[in-house]
């Protein structure tokens, strides 16, 4: 059983934006398969489980993320290389796919909030979003919702993210990043 977690804000404002990458992909995987809604209020988290996957979207708003992921962790007894984050990067531009195992957060309170709650060994789908001009408007730009352009080439990039998804599951992260890394 692997815990596919989409990084993300709760509500309507944050649906588009660019910080809601992750809650985009996951939205996407699931509306193709049979899950089942998961009702425990110490998950923090709408979750959803297929016949053999966990699907998260933390409801603690981005900077808490790590509260979600360890309880459900713990829960199921998860091992870290079976969890899987999809989060925007900054650092990456938009459109490019890329994953790794472990590292820095980056800047991404998400990420660190995990980190922070269950180590850094866990699998990562990174999703380029761009940077802004100006790095003291990195939180604005962030919560700013994709442009129009971006939103046409979104459905794309988050197929490629799912496909990248299903790989992962089964093959080596190296194999995957062969595969999958999109530029």
């Amino acid at each position: 059983m692997h815990l596919i977690v989409g990084l993300g804000n709760i509500g309507d404002k944050y649906q588009l934006t660019r910080h809601n990458v992750g809650f985009m992909v996951i939205d996407e995987i699931t509306k193709s398969l049979t899950t089942s809604n998961i009702q425990k209020s110490n998950f923090h988290s709408t979750l959803e489980k297929s016949a053999y996957d966990l699907y998260s979207k933390p409801t603690t708003f981005m900077n808490n993320s790590g509260m979600a992921v360890q309880a459900i962790k713990e829960y199921y007894k998860l091992d870290m290389e079976d969890i899987i984050v999809i989060h925007d990067d900054i650092d990456l531009p938009f459109g490019t796919v890329k994953f790794k195992i472990g590292g820095g957060h980056g800047g991404h309170n998400g990420l660190r909030s995990i980190d922070a709650h269950i180590g850094k060994e866990y699998i990562r789908v990174r999703i380029g979003v761009g940077k802004p001009q100006d790095k003291a408007d990195v939180a604005n730009y962030v919560l700013n919702n994709f442009s129009k352009e971006e939103l046409n080439k979104l459905p794309d990039i988050i197929l490629h993210t799912m496909n990248a998804i299903k790989a992962l599951k089964s093959e080596d992260i190296e194999q995957v990043k062969t595969k999958f890394t999109l530029k």
